[in-house]
């Protein structure tokens, strides 16, 4: 999941070297962490937070085939 939500971070932003993905083992759920460069905080986020809505609507439904629980922050 870490590496999907990677390739789909760096695909959005200009500054790739700036994107770092931290995972925090939670009790019930895993929490990746996203940190990117502040120019690119709006690719990310999109107009309105759709795109980072969509990059959690992914994850979280690659999430439930592994019966996972994954929270998605971005930093």
């Amino acid at each position: 999941m870490k590496e999907l939500l990677h390739f789909m971070v760096c695909s959005l932003v200009d500054n790739k070297d700036a994107v770092s993905i931290k995972e925090v083992q939670g009790q019930k759920s895993l929490v990746l962490e996203v940190k990117v460069a502040d120019e690119d905080k709006g690719k990310v986020i999109g107009k309105g937070g759709k795109t980072a809505q969509a990059i959690r609507t992914v994850v979280k439904g690659i999430a439930a085939k592994e019966n996972k629980k994954v929270i998605i922050e971005i930093i």
